[in-house]
Protein backbone atom coordinates (compact mmCIF):
# COMPACT_ATOMS: atom_id res chain seq x y z
CA UNK A 1 0.00 0.00 0.00
CA UNK A 2 1.10 3.43 -1.19
CA UNK A 3 1.83 5.63 2.19
CA UNK A 4 -0.42 9.12 1.72
CA UNK A 5 1.73 12.04 2.87
CA UNK A 6 0.12 14.27 5.26
CA UNK A 7 -0.54 18.10 4.91
CA UNK A 8 -1.42 19.60 8.17
CA UNK A 9 -0.28 17.06 11.14
CA UNK A 10 -1.06 20.37 13.70
CA UNK A 11 -4.03 20.31 12.07
CA UNK A 12 -2.87 24.31 11.73
CA UNK A 13 -0.86 25.53 8.52
CA UNK A 14 1.25 27.63 10.95
CA UNK A 15 1.41 24.92 13.56
CA UNK A 16 2.43 22.53 10.80
CA UNK A 17 4.94 24.84 9.38
CA UNK A 18 6.51 25.01 12.93
CA UNK A 19 6.74 21.75 13.18
CA UNK A 20 8.29 20.99 8.95
CA UNK A 21 11.10 23.68 10.04
CA UNK A 22 12.34 21.63 13.46
CA UNK A 23 14.85 19.69 11.61
CA UNK A 24 16.11 22.76 9.53
CA UNK A 25 16.08 24.97 13.57
CA UNK A 26 18.01 21.75 14.54
CA UNK A 27 20.48 21.63 12.17
CA UNK A 28 21.22 25.24 11.73
CA UNK A 29 21.40 25.58 16.12
CA UNK A 30 24.34 22.71 15.88
CA UNK A 31 26.09 24.66 13.40
CA UNK A 32 25.96 28.15 14.17
CA UNK A 33 25.21 27.95 18.01
CA UNK A 34 27.03 24.56 19.21
CA UNK A 35 29.55 24.46 16.67
CA UNK A 36 30.13 20.99 16.02
CA UNK A 37 31.36 19.54 13.20
CA UNK A 38 29.28 19.77 10.33
CA UNK A 39 28.83 15.44 9.64
CA UNK A 40 27.73 15.31 13.46
CA UNK A 41 25.40 17.72 12.52
CA UNK A 42 23.94 16.20 10.26
CA UNK A 43 23.51 12.73 11.97
CA UNK A 44 21.73 14.86 14.64
CA UNK A 45 19.40 16.64 11.78
CA UNK A 46 19.13 13.54 10.04
CA UNK A 47 17.42 11.44 13.00
CA UNK A 48 14.84 14.49 14.30
CA UNK A 49 13.68 14.28 10.82
CA UNK A 50 13.44 10.30 11.03
CA UNK A 51 11.67 10.78 14.49
CA UNK A 52 9.26 13.39 13.23
CA UNK A 53 8.39 11.80 9.50
CA UNK A 54 7.70 8.94 11.39
CA UNK A 55 5.57 9.72 14.17
CA UNK A 56 4.25 13.24 13.83
CA UNK A 57 3.99 12.69 9.80
CA UNK A 58 3.10 8.94 10.12
CA UNK A 59 5.40 7.80 7.27
CA UNK A 60 6.32 3.92 7.48
CA UNK A 61 9.96 3.02 9.38
CA UNK A 62 10.26 0.49 6.95
CA UNK A 63 9.69 3.01 4.14
CA UNK A 64 11.35 6.07 5.18
CA UNK A 65 14.50 4.05 6.17
CA UNK A 66 14.42 2.74 2.27
CA UNK A 67 13.69 6.62 1.21
CA UNK A 68 17.01 7.44 3.77
CA UNK A 69 19.40 4.94 2.12
CA UNK A 70 18.33 5.98 -1.62
CA UNK A 71 19.23 9.51 -0.95
CA UNK A 72 22.45 8.34 1.06
CA UNK A 73 23.56 6.67 -2.01
CA UNK A 74 22.68 9.44 -4.15
CA UNK A 75 24.16 12.06 -2.70
CA UNK A 76 27.61 9.61 -2.41
CA UNK A 77 27.24 9.27 -6.16
CA UNK A 78 25.68 11.90 -7.75
CA UNK A 79 27.75 14.60 -5.38
CA UNK A 80 31.28 12.58 -3.76
CA UNK A 81 32.23 11.31 -6.55
CA UNK A 82 32.60 13.94 -8.62
CA UNK A 83 34.28 16.65 -5.71
CA UNK A 84 36.92 13.97 -5.02
CA UNK A 85 38.52 13.69 -8.30
CA UNK A 86 37.92 17.17 -8.64
CA UNK A 87 40.40 17.17 -5.64
CA UNK A 88 42.36 14.74 -6.55
CA UNK A 89 43.02 16.55 -9.66
CA UNK A 90 44.01 20.17 -8.20
CA UNK A 91 46.10 18.24 -5.52
CA UNK A 92 48.00 16.46 -8.33
CA UNK A 93 48.48 19.81 -9.96
CA UNK A 94 50.12 21.28 -6.50
CA UNK A 95 52.18 18.35 -5.91
CA UNK A 96 53.83 17.62 -9.09
CA UNK A 97 54.28 21.77 -9.25
CA UNK A 98 52.03 22.34 -12.18
CA UNK A 99 49.86 24.85 -10.20
CA UNK A 100 52.68 27.19 -8.62
CA UNK A 101 53.92 27.58 -12.18
CA UNK A 102 50.48 28.52 -13.43
CA UNK A 103 50.04 30.88 -10.44
CA UNK A 104 53.41 32.10 -10.55
CA UNK A 105 52.87 33.19 -14.41
CA UNK A 106 49.69 35.00 -13.96
CA UNK A 107 51.83 36.74 -11.18
CA UNK A 108 54.41 37.83 -13.72
CA UNK A 109 51.37 39.34 -16.13
CA UNK A 110 49.45 40.95 -13.45
CA UNK A 111 51.65 44.55 -14.06
CA UNK A 112 52.05 46.34 -10.42
CA UNK A 113 48.53 47.52 -11.06
CA UNK A 114 46.46 46.52 -8.19
CA UNK A 115 43.73 46.46 -10.06
CA UNK A 116 45.12 44.08 -12.99
CA UNK A 117 46.01 42.06 -9.64
CA UNK A 118 42.71 41.65 -8.56
CA UNK A 119 40.97 40.65 -11.13
CA UNK A 120 43.24 38.00 -12.63
CA UNK A 121 44.07 36.57 -9.25
CA UNK A 122 40.96 36.95 -7.42
CA UNK A 123 38.57 37.55 -9.80
CA UNK A 124 39.73 34.97 -12.97
CA UNK A 125 42.07 32.36 -10.79
CA UNK A 126 39.70 32.22 -8.03
CA UNK A 127 37.06 31.34 -10.19
CA UNK A 128 38.77 28.82 -11.67
CA UNK A 129 39.66 27.30 -8.47
CA UNK A 130 36.24 27.57 -6.91
CA UNK A 131 35.02 25.65 -10.17
CA UNK A 132 37.80 22.85 -10.02
CA UNK A 133 37.94 22.97 -5.87
CA UNK A 134 35.60 25.48 -4.00
CA UNK A 135 35.26 24.35 -0.64
CA UNK A 136 37.14 27.64 0.69
CA UNK A 137 40.21 27.12 -0.76
CA UNK A 138 39.85 30.17 -3.32
CA UNK A 139 39.71 32.37 -0.22
CA UNK A 140 43.02 30.27 1.27
CA UNK A 141 45.29 30.48 -1.99
CA UNK A 142 43.97 33.83 -3.78
CA UNK A 143 44.44 35.54 0.10
CA UNK A 144 48.45 35.60 0.31
CA UNK A 145 48.86 36.09 -3.05
CA UNK A 146 46.60 39.43 -2.42
CA UNK A 147 48.41 40.40 0.47
CA UNK A 148 51.71 40.18 -0.75
CA UNK A 149 50.50 42.62 -3.59
CA UNK A 150 50.31 45.02 -0.80
CA UNK A 151 46.57 44.37 -0.25
CA UNK A 152 45.93 44.60 3.73
CA UNK A 153 45.15 41.37 5.49
CA UNK A 154 41.69 41.81 6.30
CA UNK A 155 40.64 43.92 3.02
CA UNK A 156 42.40 40.87 1.25
CA UNK A 157 40.41 38.39 2.70
CA UNK A 158 37.23 40.53 1.64
CA UNK A 159 38.42 40.71 -1.45
CA UNK A 160 39.25 37.03 -1.89
CA UNK A 161 35.62 36.21 -0.30
CA UNK A 162 33.31 38.42 -2.61
CA UNK A 163 35.50 37.72 -6.40
CA UNK A 164 34.43 33.82 -5.35
CA UNK A 165 30.49 35.02 -5.45
CA UNK A 166 29.47 34.60 -8.92
CA UNK A 167 31.26 31.45 -9.41
CA UNK A 168 30.03 29.23 -6.35
CA UNK A 169 27.29 27.50 -7.30
CA UNK A 170 29.16 25.74 -10.11
CA UNK A 171 31.91 25.08 -7.78
CA UNK A 172 33.42 21.58 -7.40
CA UNK A 173 32.58 20.95 -10.71
CA UNK A 174 29.39 21.82 -10.58
CA UNK A 175 28.33 19.63 -7.78
CA UNK A 176 25.61 22.46 -5.94
CA UNK A 177 23.64 22.13 -8.97
CA UNK A 178 23.90 18.01 -9.14
CA UNK A 179 22.54 18.27 -5.68
CA UNK A 180 19.63 20.40 -6.45
CA UNK A 181 18.65 18.01 -9.47
CA UNK A 182 18.79 15.44 -6.91
CA UNK A 183 16.72 16.68 -4.38
CA UNK A 184 14.12 18.56 -6.80
CA UNK A 185 13.86 15.52 -9.65
CA UNK A 186 14.79 18.59 -12.11
CA UNK A 187 17.38 18.52 -15.16
CA UNK A 188 20.56 18.92 -14.02
CA UNK A 189 20.90 20.36 -17.36
CA UNK A 190 17.65 22.62 -17.26
CA UNK A 191 18.88 23.40 -13.76
CA UNK A 192 22.36 24.35 -15.45
CA UNK A 193 20.80 26.63 -17.44
CA UNK A 194 18.11 28.72 -15.38
CA UNK A 195 20.90 29.27 -12.81
CA UNK A 196 23.62 30.09 -15.86
CA UNK A 197 21.17 33.07 -16.71
CA UNK A 198 21.09 34.51 -13.22
CA UNK A 199 24.66 34.37 -13.02
CA UNK A 200 25.63 36.06 -16.17
CA UNK A 201 23.73 38.98 -14.69
CA UNK A 202 25.07 38.69 -11.19
CA UNK A 203 28.25 38.23 -12.37
CA UNK A 204 28.20 41.87 -14.30
CA UNK A 205 28.58 43.48 -10.72
CA UNK A 206 31.88 41.83 -8.74
CA UNK A 207 34.54 43.17 -11.12
CA UNK A 208 33.35 46.72 -10.09
CA UNK A 209 32.74 46.20 -6.89
CA UNK A 210 36.41 44.51 -6.54
CA UNK A 211 38.23 48.04 -7.95
CA UNK A 212 36.30 49.78 -5.72
CA UNK A 213 37.79 48.02 -2.63
CA UNK A 214 41.00 48.08 -3.74
CA UNK A 215 41.17 51.85 -5.41
CA UNK A 216 38.28 53.06 -4.84
CA UNK A 217 36.52 56.04 -7.39
CA UNK A 218 39.96 56.53 -9.00
CA UNK A 219 40.32 53.68 -9.60
CA UNK A 220 37.17 52.35 -11.62
CA UNK A 221 37.44 56.47 -13.28
CA UNK A 222 40.76 55.25 -14.75
CA UNK A 223 40.29 51.46 -14.88
CA UNK A 224 36.95 50.66 -15.59
CA UNK A 225 37.81 49.01 -18.90
CA UNK A 226 39.49 46.04 -16.62
CA UNK A 227 35.84 45.51 -14.91
CA UNK A 228 33.74 45.45 -18.35
CA UNK A 229 36.40 43.02 -19.48
CA UNK A 230 36.63 41.28 -16.48
CA UNK A 231 32.59 40.58 -16.23
CA UNK A 232 31.97 39.94 -19.88
CA UNK A 233 35.25 37.36 -19.94
CA UNK A 234 33.71 35.48 -17.41
CA UNK A 235 30.47 35.75 -18.79
CA UNK A 236 30.69 34.75 -22.20
CA UNK A 237 32.77 31.46 -20.95
CA UNK A 238 30.29 30.78 -18.43
CA UNK A 239 27.02 31.00 -19.94
CA UNK A 240 26.98 29.18 -23.34
CA UNK A 241 28.63 26.27 -21.13
CA UNK A 242 26.00 26.53 -18.26
CA UNK A 243 23.20 26.71 -20.74
CA UNK A 244 24.52 24.20 -23.98
CA UNK A 245 27.49 21.60 -21.63
CA UNK A 246 25.37 21.28 -19.12
CA UNK A 247 26.49 22.33 -14.78
CA UNK A 248 30.14 20.60 -14.16
CA UNK A 249 32.65 23.47 -16.47
CA UNK A 250 31.06 26.67 -16.94
CA UNK A 251 33.65 27.95 -13.92
CA UNK A 252 36.52 26.73 -15.26
CA UNK A 253 36.18 27.24 -18.99
CA UNK A 254 34.43 31.49 -17.62
CA UNK A 255 37.90 31.60 -16.02
CA UNK A 256 39.93 30.70 -18.71
CA UNK A 257 38.01 32.74 -21.43
CA UNK A 258 38.53 35.31 -18.74
CA UNK A 259 42.01 35.30 -18.62
CA UNK A 260 42.72 35.60 -22.37
CA UNK A 261 40.24 38.39 -22.21
CA UNK A 262 42.30 40.29 -19.86
CA UNK A 263 45.51 39.59 -21.15
CA UNK A 264 44.41 40.37 -24.74
CA UNK A 265 43.11 43.72 -23.18
CA UNK A 266 46.51 44.75 -21.25
CA UNK A 267 47.91 44.07 -25.13
CA UNK A 268 46.32 47.06 -26.41
CA UNK A 269 45.72 49.00 -23.87
CA UNK A 270 46.79 49.71 -20.36
CA UNK A 271 45.56 52.44 -17.34
CA UNK A 272 46.78 55.87 -17.83
CA UNK A 273 48.65 55.28 -14.14
CA UNK A 274 49.89 52.80 -11.96
CA UNK A 275 47.71 52.40 -8.61
CA UNK A 276 48.40 50.63 -5.30
CA UNK A 277 46.10 49.31 -2.95
CA UNK A 278 43.67 52.37 -2.04
CA UNK A 279 44.45 53.64 -4.99
CA UNK A 280 47.52 55.74 -4.35
CA UNK A 281 49.77 56.33 -7.52
CA UNK A 282 53.00 54.12 -8.01
CA UNK A 283 55.82 53.51 -10.19
CA UNK A 284 54.61 51.25 -13.13
CA UNK A 285 57.83 49.23 -13.30
CA UNK A 286 57.60 48.15 -9.74
CA UNK A 287 57.31 44.19 -9.47
CA UNK A 288 53.53 42.53 -8.53
CA UNK A 289 56.12 41.02 -5.94
CA UNK A 290 58.29 43.05 -4.12
CA UNK A 291 61.55 40.96 -4.18
CA UNK A 292 60.46 38.88 -7.03
CA UNK A 293 62.34 38.58 -10.48
CA UNK A 294 59.70 38.72 -13.32
CA UNK A 295 60.46 35.33 -15.09
CA UNK A 296 58.56 34.78 -18.51
CA UNK A 297 57.37 30.81 -17.85
CA UNK A 298 55.41 29.40 -20.21
CA UNK A 299 52.05 28.34 -18.93
CA UNK A 300 51.58 25.35 -21.00
CA UNK A 301 52.80 22.58 -18.35
CA UNK A 302 49.57 23.67 -16.04
CA UNK A 303 47.15 24.75 -18.91
CA UNK A 304 47.27 21.60 -20.73
CA UNK A 305 45.78 19.60 -17.68
CA UNK A 306 42.86 22.51 -17.95
CA UNK A 307 42.43 21.63 -21.58
CA UNK A 308 42.40 17.65 -21.06
CA UNK A 309 39.49 18.21 -18.24
CA UNK A 310 37.70 20.62 -20.82
CA UNK A 311 37.92 18.29 -23.18
CA UNK A 312 37.01 14.96 -21.43
CA UNK A 313 34.21 16.37 -19.85
CA UNK A 314 32.66 18.24 -22.47
CA UNK A 315 32.87 15.22 -24.70
CA UNK A 316 31.75 12.84 -22.39
CA UNK A 317 28.56 14.62 -21.16
CA UNK A 318 28.00 16.71 -23.65
CA UNK A 319 24.21 16.59 -25.09
CA UNK A 320 25.50 14.30 -27.83
CA UNK A 321 27.07 11.75 -25.20
CA UNK A 322 24.64 8.56 -24.63
CA UNK A 323 26.95 7.45 -21.90
CA UNK A 324 25.04 8.87 -19.01
CA UNK A 325 22.13 7.44 -19.61
CA UNK A 326 22.80 3.76 -19.11
CA UNK A 327 20.88 2.92 -15.50
CA UNK A 328 21.50 -0.98 -14.74
CA UNK A 329 19.01 -0.34 -11.20
CA UNK A 330 17.53 2.45 -10.40
CA UNK A 331 16.23 2.04 -6.27
CA UNK A 332 13.10 3.82 -5.27
CA UNK A 333 10.72 4.24 -2.49
CA UNK A 334 6.34 5.96 -3.87
CA UNK A 335 4.12 7.93 -1.79
CA UNK A 336 0.96 9.86 -2.72
CA UNK A 337 2.05 13.76 -2.51
CA UNK A 338 -0.08 15.63 -0.08
CA UNK A 339 -0.17 18.60 -2.39
CA UNK A 340 -0.91 17.61 -6.02
CA UNK A 341 -2.10 13.77 -4.69
CA UNK A 342 -0.50 12.62 -7.16
CA UNK A 343 2.60 9.39 -7.53
CA UNK A 344 5.71 11.33 -5.48
CA UNK A 345 9.09 8.78 -5.46
CA UNK A 346 12.81 9.14 -4.07
CA UNK A 347 14.30 7.53 -6.96
CA UNK A 348 18.68 7.02 -7.21
CA UNK A 349 19.22 6.42 -10.71
CA UNK A 350 22.54 4.44 -10.49
CA UNK A 351 24.59 5.45 -13.36
CA UNK A 352 28.01 4.36 -13.43
CA UNK A 353 29.12 6.60 -16.70
CA UNK A 354 28.32 9.76 -14.88
CA UNK A 355 30.52 13.40 -14.56
CA UNK A 356 32.47 11.79 -11.81
CA UNK A 357 33.98 9.00 -14.40
CA UNK A 358 34.75 11.18 -17.01
CA UNK A 359 37.05 13.28 -14.66
CA UNK A 360 38.49 10.25 -13.27
CA UNK A 361 39.21 9.39 -16.27
CA UNK A 362 40.76 13.10 -16.96
CA UNK A 363 42.95 12.64 -14.14
CA UNK A 364 43.88 9.18 -15.20
CA UNK A 365 45.36 11.48 -18.52
CA UNK A 366 46.92 14.41 -16.56
CA UNK A 367 48.80 11.48 -15.03
CA UNK A 368 50.13 10.20 -18.14
CA UNK A 369 51.43 13.86 -18.90
CA UNK A 370 52.68 15.33 -15.60
CA UNK A 371 54.48 11.58 -15.06
CA UNK A 372 54.09 12.36 -11.03
CA UNK A 373 55.97 9.79 -9.00
CA UNK A 374 54.62 7.15 -6.28
CA UNK A 375 55.77 8.84 -3.76
CA UNK A 376 53.80 12.14 -4.86
CA UNK A 377 50.76 10.24 -5.98
CA UNK A 378 50.70 8.90 -1.79
CA UNK A 379 50.82 12.49 -1.19
CA UNK A 380 48.12 13.35 -3.38
CA UNK A 381 45.22 10.76 -1.80
CA UNK A 382 46.98 11.34 1.59
CA UNK A 383 45.94 15.05 1.26
CA UNK A 384 42.84 14.52 -0.50
CA UNK A 385 41.30 12.56 2.07
CA UNK A 386 42.52 14.53 5.16
CA UNK A 387 41.59 17.54 3.27
CA UNK A 388 37.57 16.32 2.38
CA UNK A 389 36.59 13.22 4.45
CA UNK A 390 34.25 15.51 6.60
CA UNK A 391 32.68 16.78 3.63
CA UNK A 392 33.07 13.19 1.93
CA UNK A 393 30.78 12.17 5.02
CA UNK A 394 28.13 14.91 4.73
CA UNK A 395 26.81 14.34 0.97
CA UNK A 396 25.64 11.33 1.97
CA UNK A 397 24.04 12.09 5.47
CA UNK A 398 22.49 15.44 4.35
CA UNK A 399 21.10 13.87 1.44
CA UNK A 400 19.64 11.40 3.17
CA UNK A 401 18.14 14.02 5.44
CA UNK A 402 16.80 15.81 2.52
CA UNK A 403 15.34 12.50 0.82
CA UNK A 404 13.65 11.53 4.28
CA UNK A 405 12.62 15.80 4.58
CA UNK A 406 10.47 14.95 1.07
CA UNK A 407 9.29 11.49 1.59
CA UNK A 408 7.68 11.85 4.27
CA UNK A 409 5.70 14.84 3.45
CA UNK A 410 7.80 17.45 5.75
CA UNK A 411 8.89 19.51 2.66
CA UNK A 412 5.10 19.93 1.45
CA UNK A 413 4.20 20.60 4.43
CA UNK A 414 6.74 23.74 5.00
CA UNK A 415 6.00 24.67 1.06
CA UNK A 416 2.09 24.96 1.88
CA UNK A 417 2.64 27.46 4.81
CA UNK A 418 5.20 29.74 2.88
CA UNK A 419 2.78 29.59 -0.14
CA UNK A 420 0.68 31.46 1.66
CA UNK A 421 2.86 34.29 1.34
CA UNK A 422 2.46 34.53 -1.90
CA UNK A 423 4.58 36.39 -4.65
CA UNK A 424 6.49 38.07 -1.82
CA UNK A 425 8.48 34.44 -1.65
CA UNK A 426 10.11 35.80 -4.42
CA UNK A 427 12.15 38.04 -2.22
CA UNK A 428 12.43 35.02 1.28
CA UNK A 429 13.91 32.67 -2.01
CA UNK A 430 17.50 33.85 -1.79
CA UNK A 431 17.01 35.02 1.75
CA UNK A 432 16.61 31.33 2.94
CA UNK A 433 19.44 30.33 0.74
CA UNK A 434 21.43 32.95 1.88
CA UNK A 435 20.80 32.02 5.98
CA UNK A 436 21.52 28.20 5.18
CA UNK A 437 24.95 28.70 3.69
CA UNK A 438 26.02 31.24 5.83
CA UNK A 439 25.27 28.97 9.27
CA UNK A 440 25.80 25.45 7.19
CA UNK A 441 28.85 26.87 5.11
CA UNK A 442 27.74 24.99 1.69
CA UNK A 443 25.89 25.37 -1.10
CA UNK A 444 25.42 21.67 -1.97
CA UNK A 445 24.19 21.41 1.83
CA UNK A 446 21.73 24.69 1.31
CA UNK A 447 20.39 23.24 -1.69
CA UNK A 448 20.09 19.63 -0.25
CA UNK A 449 17.28 20.83 2.67
CA UNK A 450 15.59 23.13 0.32
CA UNK A 451 15.57 22.74 -3.25
CA UNK A 452 12.64 20.32 -3.17
CA UNK A 453 10.75 23.32 -0.94
CA UNK A 454 11.55 25.74 -3.00
CA UNK A 455 10.60 23.86 -5.87
CA UNK A 456 6.82 22.76 -4.34
CA UNK A 457 6.40 26.75 -3.38
CA UNK A 458 7.22 27.45 -7.32
CA UNK A 459 4.45 25.26 -7.97
CA UNK A 460 2.37 26.14 -5.51
CA UNK A 461 2.28 30.28 -6.28
CA UNK A 462 2.22 29.26 -9.27
CA UNK A 463 6.17 31.07 -10.01
CA UNK A 464 7.82 29.66 -13.02
CA UNK A 465 9.19 25.82 -11.30
CA UNK A 466 13.24 26.41 -12.19
CA UNK A 467 13.17 29.97 -10.45
CA UNK A 468 12.78 29.81 -7.30
CA UNK A 469 15.19 26.76 -6.54
CA UNK A 470 17.89 28.46 -8.72
CA UNK A 471 17.24 31.64 -6.61
CA UNK A 472 18.08 29.14 -3.25
CA UNK A 473 21.51 28.36 -4.75
CA UNK A 474 22.15 31.96 -5.78
CA UNK A 475 21.11 33.40 -2.45
CA UNK A 476 23.42 30.13 -0.87
CA UNK A 477 26.53 31.67 -2.85
CA UNK A 478 26.15 35.20 -1.75
CA UNK A 479 26.17 33.89 1.34
CA UNK A 480 29.08 31.96 1.46
CA UNK A 481 31.32 35.16 2.50
CA UNK A 482 30.00 35.11 6.12
CA UNK A 483 29.48 31.39 6.37
CA UNK A 484 32.04 30.09 8.99
CA UNK A 485 33.15 26.79 7.45
CA UNK A 486 34.43 29.02 4.67
CA UNK A 487 36.12 31.32 6.54
CA UNK A 488 37.63 29.22 8.57
CA UNK A 489 39.40 27.59 5.24
CA UNK A 490 39.54 30.91 3.86
CA UNK A 491 41.91 32.21 6.60
CA UNK A 492 44.08 28.88 7.33
CA UNK A 493 47.14 30.76 5.66
CA UNK A 494 46.66 34.31 7.04
CA UNK A 495 46.66 35.82 10.25
CA UNK A 496 43.38 35.37 11.20
CA UNK A 497 43.39 31.43 11.43
CA UNK A 498 40.55 31.02 14.51
CA UNK A 499 39.04 34.69 14.10
CA UNK A 500 37.36 34.30 11.43
CA UNK A 501 34.55 36.34 13.57
CA UNK A 502 36.22 39.08 12.50
CA UNK A 503 36.26 38.38 8.61
CA UNK A 504 32.81 37.98 8.36
CA UNK A 505 31.87 41.08 10.16
CA UNK A 506 33.94 43.01 7.44
CA UNK A 507 32.67 41.18 4.77
CA UNK A 508 28.64 41.28 5.91
CA UNK A 509 28.01 45.02 4.61
CA UNK A 510 29.10 44.19 0.80
CA UNK A 511 27.33 40.64 1.00
CA UNK A 512 24.07 42.27 2.02
CA UNK A 513 24.61 44.88 -1.14
CA UNK A 514 24.96 41.40 -3.43
CA UNK A 515 22.18 39.65 -1.91
CA UNK A 516 20.11 42.61 -2.50
CA UNK A 517 20.73 43.03 -6.07
CA UNK A 518 20.19 39.35 -6.75
CA UNK A 519 16.74 39.57 -4.81
CA UNK A 520 16.34 42.45 -8.09
CA UNK A 521 17.58 39.56 -10.45
CA UNK A 522 15.15 36.96 -8.93
CA UNK A 523 12.13 39.99 -9.42
CA UNK A 524 13.68 40.50 -13.21
CA UNK A 525 13.13 37.22 -13.78
CA UNK A 526 9.68 36.68 -12.14
CA UNK A 527 7.94 39.83 -13.59
CA UNK A 528 9.86 40.32 -17.20
CA UNK A 529 11.29 37.23 -18.08
CA UNK A 530 9.60 34.49 -16.70
CA UNK A 531 9.71 31.98 -19.61
CA UNK A 532 13.33 31.89 -19.34
CA UNK A 533 12.80 30.17 -15.65
CA UNK A 534 10.22 27.35 -17.55
CA UNK A 535 10.83 23.76 -18.24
Amino acid sequence: MVFSQVLDPAHSVFGSTLLALAPVIVLLLLLAVFRISAWQAVIVGALVTIALGVTVWHAPFAATAKAYGIGAGQGFWSVDWIVFWGVVIYNTLVVTGAFDVFKNWLIEQATADIRVQTLLIAWAFGALLEGLVGFGYPWAVVAPILIAFGIADLPALRVAALANNAPVSYGALGAPVLGLAAVTGLSATALSASIGKIVAVLALAPPWILLYLVSGKRGIKTGWPLALVGSFGYIIGQYPTSQYLGPYLPDVIGSLVCFAALLLLLKVWQPKETLGFGGVPIPSDRSPVADTPRRQTAPLRALLPFLILVIVVVAWTGPWSKLGNWTPFAPSVSARSSLGHTASAVTWKFAPFIAGTAILVSWLLILAYLRPRGDQLRRVFRSTFQQMWGALLVGPLIFGLAAVYNFSGIANSMANGFSHLGTWFVVLSPVLGWIAVALSGSNTSSNAVFGHFQYSVAQLIHAPVLLLPSLNSLGAEVGKPIAPQTASVGVATTKFVRDEGQVIRYNMGWTLVILAYLIGIGALFYFVLPQAMRI
